[in-house]
């Protein structure tokens, strides 16, 4: 996987610790949907969504529509809901030893694969194995690095893994959940043939697979959650491109959208037979300010940059409404640990002229690197800060050209003076605050080297209780905020949008992600 498809794929990782689960709620009257009645049993589920761009393998996927195949049949120990909480699945508790860096996961009992084979804790060491084998050219393997290596997985008892880990790692339960999306639980014998022997102990059972056209899935009878799921099975339609799917959803050629474009489909929520569920993400686009050169080696040149843009315009013009305004710290609004009294930094002309005076300039010119999905943004961002007098040239590369190069001296994405990337929602800060803003991280574009910063994120991943986290991730935000060597104006949201009048039950995820498990007709 190269670094384009690690910075854009849905990958997640880490939260916050859990120490005990609560198991999985069963009552109807707890669904989505509950206030019109029970679920209603029986129906096909017909979802749209683009042809996935390479093999659906669990162990090497990373696109949305993969993914979504995959997690219909698959299962992970812990399934991540759409607030970023931990929801036991095949693993019904996990415990902490050694100050978080072993980790005891009790699994479910008496859950079955679709073929009768049971889940043991063998099985679910040999999936990680898999994971963790560099020659399995496994897309988690970014995820773990650092925390979880091979050799570190091993049987407690017949239904109990343990993890050791490299070091304490307190968020570590969401690298084993569908916060990292690869980390599915697949039969010791499985070869990498998913499409033609899809062995899973998910909700549906994969009864065909054609590359060009689509998916159907029919409903799991041994899955392990007695009553679910409700529909008689899925069925996915691959579209090229995506106003050809949400033309198919307004026509009736499908009931849903895997992967729903906020801009396309929030507009047409509560038009006739189309809604939109939308939920907040940790998805963000990031303008990186080089630190260690002129103009952005002054603080105050950041801070002017940052003072000279209007948040709530961008969300709305960018991130189509949906999603939460940025105050230029990497503890994204959905995160638990996310600070409470930051104030929100917002457009302030005369704080602009001021910081800039103070730095010295009379004027501040400037060049912005970007690839083409970021056009839109780079273009508000040059329009917005020519108000406030700053001048935004503007540099479009393609996007092989903005992620070419060498990463360690000339690849434009890491080296420019001022850049826009994506960067794909995680589940915890240190997925982003490691490798962007650490001292020496891997993608750190903005150059920065702070040893308060360092030493903050280092205390987070090493807390040892909810407030110790909360403090460490208040720190890292408080730093962040000053020091502005990233601007984060927004982070973005996701839609999903289905057919209200045949089902209900149909939910966004900030990563995409599917559960199709409590889908009933309406």
């Amino acid at each position: 996987m190269d670094r384009r498809q690690l910075l854009s794929g849905a990958g997640l990782a880490g939260l916050a610790v859990v120490l005990k689960a609560c198991g999985v709620a069963s009552d109807p009257a707890a669904e989505p949907g509950a206030a019109s009645g029970a679920p209603k049993r029986g129906g096909v589920l017909r979802a749209g969504s683009p042809p996935p761009p390479t093999a659906v393998d669990p162990v090497t996927m990373y696109d949305g529509t993969a993914i979504a195949i995959v997690q219909l049949v698959a299962e992970y120990l812990i399934w991540l809901d759409q607030d970023f909480k931990l929801v036991p699945r095949l693993a019904e508790s996990w415990q902490p030893a050694d100050g978080g860096k072993r980790w005891t996961f009790k699994l479910r009992p008496g859950v079955t694969f679709s073929d009768g084979t049971p889940l043991d804790a063998e099985t679910v060491k040999a999936s990680f194995d898999r994971l963790l084998d560099p020659a399995s050219k496994s897309a988690a393997l970014s995820a773990f690095a650092t925390v979880l290596k091979a050799g570190g997985v091993r049987v407690a008892t017949p239904d109990s893994v343990e993890f050791t880990l490299e070091r304490p790692f307190s968020d570590f339960p969401y690298l084993v959940s569908a916060g990292n999306y690869n980390a599915l639980i697949l039969k010791r014998d499985y070869a990498g043939d998913f499409t033609k022997a899809a062995v899973g102990t998910g909700p549906f059972v994969l009864k065909s697979y054609n590359a060009s056209t689509g998916a159907v899935f029919a409903r799991n009878e041994k899955y392990w959650d007695a009553g679910r799921p409700y529909l008689d099975g899925v069925e996915i339609k691959f579209y090229a491109d995506d106003q050809a799917d949400l033309l198919a959803l307004q026509g009736g050629d499908i009931d849903a959208q895997i992967l729903s474009r906020p801009d396309l489909a929030k507009p047409l929520a509560g038009t006739g037979a189309i809604a939109a569920d939308t939920v907040k993400g940790t998805g963000v686009t990031v303008l990186t300010l080089r630190t260690d050169q002129a103009p952005f080696d002054r603080k105050e040149v950041r801070q002017a940059v940052a003072y000279g843009l209007g948040r709530p315009a961008i969300l709305d013009s960018i991130g189509s409404g949906v999603g939460d305004l940025g105050n230029d710290h990497l503890i994204a609004p959905l995160f638990p640990a996310a600070p409470a009294g930051l104030p929100q930094r917002a457009l302030d002309r005369a704080k602009v002229a001021e910081l800039l005076k103070t730095a010295g300039l009379t004027e501040l010119r400037f060049t912005l690197t970007f690839e083409p999905p970021a056009k839109d943004y780079a273009v508000t961002i040059q329009n917005q800060l020519q108000q406030v007098g700053i001048t935004v040239e503007l540099d479009q590369r393609s996007s092989k050209d903005f992620y070419g190069g060498d990463q360690s001296k000339d690849t434009p994405w890491l080296n420019t003076a001022a850049n826009l990337v994506g960067w794909a929602g995680r589940a915890v800060p240190s997925q982003l605050v490691i490798p962007m803003v650490k001292s020496g991280g891997t993608w750190n574009g903005s150059k920065y080297a702070n040893p308060a910063l360092d030493a903050a994120a280092d205390a987070y991943d090493t807390a040892a209780t909810d407030a110790d986290r909360k403090a460490a991730a208040a720190t890292v935000a408080k730093i962040l905020h000053e020091d502005v060597p990233v601007i984060i104006a927004y982070w973005s949201g996701a839609v999903r949008a289905y057919n209200p009048r045949k089902f209900r039950g149909v939910r966004a995820h900030p990563a995409q992600y599917v559960d199709f498990s409590t889908v009933s007709k309406a």
